[in-house]
């Protein structure tokens, strides 16, 4: 059973930035795409962004110019790196990773972000 380990979340003010991490419990290398989502009070878990093993990402259009993922192979770890927080920003964060040898989804438990003054 693969593992996700997120970290990052916490409290922050509009305007602000926070750095989310997911660390899975085998290699990167062992799944063809990753994602965070993220789930909102009341309303439907939704995709942030997504990066594939060939690099390509992809962004839902609320986020774009703003959040940035990314992917560091020699740390084993995928980054969503968000500037510019709204307060409707604010939801539980899930990394999500397809995995090459049986196309299973995994998920994390999922941080919570906070927007908010």
């Amino acid at each position: 059973q693969v593992q996700l380990v997120e970290s990052g979340g916490g409290l922050v003010q509009p305007g602000g930035s926070l750095r989310l991490t997911c660390v899975p419990s085998e290699s990167i290398f062992n799944f063809a795409a990753m994602g965070w989502y993220r789930q909102a009070p009341g309303k439907q878990r939704e995709l942030a962004a997504i990066i594939t093993s060939g690099g390509y990402t992809t962004y839902t259009d609320s986020v774009k110019g703003r959040f940035t993922i990314s992917r560091d192979n020699a740390k084993n770890t995928v980054y969503l790196q968000m500037s510019s927080l709204k307060p409707e920003d604010t939801a539980v964060y899930y990394c999500n990773f397809r995995r090459v040898a049986d196309w299973n989804t995994h998920w994390g438990q999922g941080t919570q972000v906070t927007v908010s003054s």
